[in-house]
């Protein structure tokens, strides 16, 4: 999926957001969101969201050093969702279809993204959770029955994770599959704005129902340009690929192979692109 003009506004925002996170000092920001207008003329709208994230986070790099911005929401968000992870898990339980359940678990728990929401109340949002049924989606934007069908042929599936916090509903996800299965868990490879590395999906014991790798990518978003040679033969021989989250849908929707992307729609130009609503939850076979 290409960059749209619409776009532009989130790239300030999400460069403001990360040079705050990593000092209070408002020279710095404005000099980051200096960098950032100079940079926009040179950008090639051909290229994804997530390529320009990725651009973004060196400018905020550049002023302000290395390292993890979201590091301590991260673990905050973790920490949290694994303190939900049993009465999560009774839920799924629970119903009267677990497989449903969890999938539409799995997608809400999206809605856990500092990157796209910056004023995100973790514990309001973790709350909508935990009441009531988990929220349906709507024909045309729900194709459950077409996953339940390749899910029970599948022997390996790739599974591309996307926010720390909310892998853990990934998790009560894969417990519904994983038996008799391969299950590769694919993480980014270095910090990209709020999403998962391998230490937090260890922590969030995903390594007890998958086998957890790097995808190589140091994006907010599956680019297959930056992965490592490992992943992309998993991603080219997996019989089913699970894609979450909005970054990897920007990412992949041209990648040419069967892939179920689940979301929650939080931005106006994916809402467009996948022929849905601000928020929904989307569960769509794409390829």
């Amino acid at each position: 999926m290409r960059t749209y003009l619409d776009c532009i506004p989130c790239f300030f925002k999400q460069a403001l957001e990360q040079g705050r996170l990593v000092t209070g000092n408002e020279l710095v920001h404005k000099e980051i969101m200096n960098d950032l207008a100079a940079k926009i003329p040179e950008f090639s709208w051909g290229l994804t969201p997530p390529e320009i994230a990725r651009e973004i986070s060196k400018l905020v790099a550049k002023r302000c050093g290395a390292g993890d911005p979201y590091k301590r929401l991260k673990d905050q968000s973790n920490r949290r969702a694994m303190e939900l992870y049993p009465e999560l898990k009774k839920k799924v339980a629970q119903s009267g279809d677990c497989l449903l359940a969890a999938v539409e678990l799995a997608i809400a728990g999206n809605v856990i993204d500092y990157g796209a929401k910056n004023t995100l109340n973790v514990e309001e949002e973790v709350q909508k959770l935990l009441a009531g049924d988990f929220p349906a989606g709507r024909d045309g934007t729900f194709e459950f029955e077409k996953l339940k069908k390749d899910l029970s042929r599948a022997k390996t599936v790739l599974y591309l994770a996307d926010n720390a916090g909310e892998i853990v509903c990934d998790r009560i996800f894969i417990e519904e599959f994983y038996e008799g299965r391969e299950v590769i868990f694919a993480v980014r490879d270095k910090p990209a704005l709020n999403d998962a590395l391998i230490e937090d999906a260890v922590f969030c014991g995903i390594d007890k129902v998958a086998r957890v790798i790097s995808s190589g990518v140091d994006a907010p978003g599956t680019v297959l340009k930056y992965c490592s040679d490992e992943f992309l033969k998993i991603f080219k021989e997996a019989d089913l690929v699970i894609s979450k989250g909005q970054g990897n849908y920007e990412a992949l929707t041209d990648a040419g192979r069967k892939i179920y992307f689940l979301f929650k729609v939080k931005c106006p130009v994916i809402a467009s692109h996948a022929d849905a609503i601000l928020g929904d939850i989307v569960l769509k076979r794409v390829g």
